[in-house]
């Protein structure tokens, strides 16, 4: 019997744009790996989607690893061309495949990672409290879920999964409009692995990403969806211009820094949301404003 293969995947951090710019875009992707799941030999054990990058922890031979997140990238291009009209967006970004070696513990280590992805980045205080991913599944005896996949007509499950796609009848959806991750991720086993919730919390409070966390400003930070929303009022408030793009460069450097100041936002943040390169963004930020 072959040895159990286990990868972490991590999309690279995109600098100067975000994958998902409203909540309905996560809502598809989390559609999409419940979809890529049945397509892929793979058990997903977890799985977090951040606004700039996505995190996977499966177990799968190497080439189907490979598979499931070229399948993930090419089904968001899709969506987002179609949307957006950004064609090829993820073109450019970079995945990364890790073994998991056999250390002791380098499963679990791996899987507090992903899960506190959100945490490090204070949109939330615990990983159960993010919505887009798994991190409510696991050790949590209150799941909310609502009506069926075969409840749908052919037109409702097209216009929440955007293909013709053939998911079990009895999977079950979120009140948000996603199918459950409880249909698809192995909790019994994740949750074996940990064996109790005190060491699932210990793995989670130790990884690298809550050590990171405890080294920023502990207020909840503003998630980029939210300032994106946020940036047609501030042109029309402040400049009476209609979006961003008509600013002109002398009113960029007063519309940053009100961002900064409104948002507590970063250069890094700034940059990926405006789409530009974080030079720029710095230099605005440093400019006198009119």
């Amino acid at each position: 019997m072959a040895r159990k293969e286990y990868w972490l995947i991590s999309t690279e951090h995109l600098s100067d744009r975000i994958w998902f710019q409203e909540e309905e875009d996560f809502v598809v992707a989390m559609n999409m790996v419940a979809v890529i799941a049945l397509l892929v030999p793979v058990r997903v054990l977890c799985f977090v989607l951040m606004s700039n990058h996505v995190h996977f922890v499966l177990e799968s031979s190497y080439e189907d690893a490979f598979e499931f997140i070229c399948k993930f990238k090419q089904f968001y291009s899709r969506y987002v061309s179609k949307k957006y009209g950004q064609k090829k967006m993820l073109r450019r970004n970079d995945v990364d495949i890790l073994q998991l070696g056999l250390k002791p513990e380098s499963l679990e280590r791996a899987i507090a990672y992903v899960l506190m992805n959100p945490v490090a980045a204070n949109i939330c205080t615990f990983p159960s409290q993010y919505p887009w991913g798994c991190g409510s599944v696991f050790f949590n005896q209150n799941h909310s879920t609502g009506k069926t996949i075969g409840s749908l007509s052919e037109r409702g499950r097209y216009r929440i999964f955007h293909c013709n796609a053939t998911l079990p009848p009895s999977y079950e959806l979120t009140p948000e409009g996603f199918v459950s991750p409880l249909n698809y991720i192995p909790i019994r086993f994740v949750e074996n692995l940990f064996q109790t919730p005190k060491r699932f919390s210990y793995f989670l409070m130790n990884s690298s990403k809550a050590k990171s966390r405890l080294e920023k400003d502990p207020l909840p930070s503003f998630r980029d969806q939210t300032i994106l929303a946020a940036i047609p009022d501030l042109c029309r408030t402040l400049f009476r211009k209609d979006s961003f793009d008509n600013l002109s460069s002398e009113e960029r450097p007063e519309f940053f820094q009100q961002l900064r100041r409104r948002f507590s936002a970063d250069v890094a943040q700034l940059a990926r949301i405006t789409g530009l390169e974080y030079s720029t963004v710095s230099r605005y930020l440093d400019a006198p404003s009119v």
